[in-house]
């Protein structure tokens, strides 16, 4: 379960140690027997043993050591924590160790090392000691020096650049920070632990892996040979309060117009491409446009690594799968695509379109599957139907052109996109209508825009808004008259054209 020994530096923060997979518990679980050394002195009777942090040394101890911790994680405290680290593990009995619940095992390591500390006759503070406890409750039960960053909810990505390197984004800034491994073979184990908890695996024979952590946040891992320097972890995290439209008013990302019409957009049923660059936004902005699915609807989901938090009651989701040592058993986005059409769904919705599934996915919007939703990488709405044409064409299908531009048209009705300004900030640019064809060219119009005004504010903040670019009647007003929402919609185009 915890792999070969490991030990990390000092967290910024104190942090609840999160279990990969929380074992189920045994009542009146024996606690693991301690293969103390003969040689060992004694511990004071109690010390640890849910007093808190001994009062004082036992009586003839060995030589104080005094260790400082501070911000800046010091290297005697990596020395003392390695050390009682180790300790720990040849004093506990890890078969027994995972048959407890998380927090008993928890309580149990902090009664051990307590008496550990106790024994070697460390001087430490309270706070001192507590934070070595939650250092190493950590490395054995959780996810080690990352446990911090993962709590902290301000914090949009992790990227682990080898053992001695950790950046984080905070407010679309990317920040050094002070959090590294012992070694890369620590790294390493950290890695293996999060991934297999999907039935994954990456090593040197499978250095490349996809994964998600228990809370839907994302996890790419990619390890030596591939990477030089150490494993690289790049985890896209989600917010522990999931976003809602209002939210993105809120931020600026999108006006209260231009969201009524994304509402609109979502309940009729239109389908829609949700286009962007990487970090723009696209995943969270497709979880809100999910958010106003009716709670009847049959909404099968298909990722790569499943991320989606649907609220919907009736969601099925598919994930792809990686071929075996052996390179077989591969279940790729193509497989889930075509397989959802045999479960009768009202919605299907791809993570990202990446490839040939693009072509699954449009002839399902073809055929009674109206209100289908996927994201891809591109830079505006007419490249995001460049893209598409491409991806269609890697299928090695032989369509034509003329024909792959005929069925785009008649299966997306809405391009969203979202872009990452130079500030950090996150704006949906534009919201725009697929109309037809005219000749070899795809014929769209913008709903609405983000001009940005060419400033920015004292602190740094590009300067903008949204604006509506006069169209009364877009080409889905109908669909809207169908579910009633045709005045809702005028409503809100009238009032961004004022606006």
């Amino acid at each position: 379960m915890f792999g070969k020994r490991s030990d990390s530096p000092a967290q910024q923060t104190a942090a609840k140690p999160a279990a990969p997979k929380p074992a189920a518990p045994k009542p009146a679980a024996a606690k693991p027997a301690a293969k103390v050394p003969a040689t060992k002195p004694s511990a004071k009777p109690g010390a640890g043993r849910g007093d808190g942090p001994p009062k004082s040394a036992p009586k003839a101890p060995p030589p104080k050591v005094e260790v400082q911790i501070d911000n800046g994680q010091s290297e005697t405290y990596f020395k003392t924590k390695t050390t009682i680290f180790n300790a720990l593990i040849d004093t506990i009995d890890l078969s027994q160790l995972a048959q407890l619940d998380m927090e008993s095992a928890a309580e149990e390591i902090r009664d051990i090392v307590n008496e550990i500390i106790s024994i070697k006759g460390l001087q430490m503070s309270i706070s001192e000691q507590e934070a070595l406890l939650q250092d190493i409750c950590n490395d054995v039960l959780g996810y080690g020096p990352l446990e911090p960053l993962l709590a902290r909810d301000d914090i949009a990505d992790i990227m682990v650049n080898g053992a001695s390197r950790t950046f984080i984004e905070v407010n679309g800034k990317i920040q050094l920070t002070n959090v590294r491994f012992r070694d890369n073979a620590q790294l390493m184990n950290i890695c293996q632990r999060i991934v297999s908890q999907v039935g994954r695996r990456v090593d040197e024979s499978s250095p490349i892996c996809d994964a998600r952590l228990p809370d839907g946040s994302r996890v790419n891992v990619i390890a030596p040979p591939l990477s030089i320097d150490g494993a690289a972890l790049t985890i896209r995290k989600f917010k522990k309060d999931k976003l809602t439209i209002n939210n993105l008013v809120e931020f600026g990302s999108i006006s209260p117009e231009g969201a009524q019409v994304l509402g609109i957009i979502g309940a009729c049923r239109i389908n829609t491409l949700i286009s962007g660059g990487t970090g723009s936004g696209k995943t969270t902005l497709l979880n809100c446009m999910t958010s106003f699915i009716e709670e009847d609807e049959r909404v099968i989901t298909c990722e790569d690594a499943a991320e989606l938090q649907l609220q919907q009651p009736h969601v099925v989701r598919l994930e792809t799968r990686p071929p075996n040592l052996e390179g077989q058993g591969e279940i790729t986005m193509r497989d889930l695509v075509k397989n959802c059409l045999r479960m009768r769904p009202e919605r299907i919705i791809v993570g990202e379109v990446r490839g040939p599934e693009a072509f699954d996915l449009l002839q399902a919007m073809n055929t009674g599957h109206d209100g289908s939703m996927g994201t891809l990488h591109a830079n505006s709405p007419r490249e995001a139907l460049s893209r598409l044409e491409s991806m269609i064409t890697m299928g090695g299908l032989g369509l034509p052109s003329k024909t792959i531009k005929e069925m785009i048209v008649g299966s997306v009705e809405v391009i969203i996109q979202a872009s990452r300004l130079r500030d950090g900030s996150r704006r949906i640019t534009h919201i725009t209508e697929v109309l037809g064809t005219e000749g070899d060219t795809i014929i769209t119009q913008d709903l609405f825009v983000y001009d940005m005004d060419g400033g920015e504010d004292e602190n740094g903040k590009i300067l903008g808004r949204h604006k509506s670019t006069g169209i009364a009647r877009p080409g889905f007003w109908d669909r809207a008259r169908y579910y009633g929402r045709h005045g809702e919609l005028a409503e809100a185009l009238d009032a961004a054209g004022a606006g």
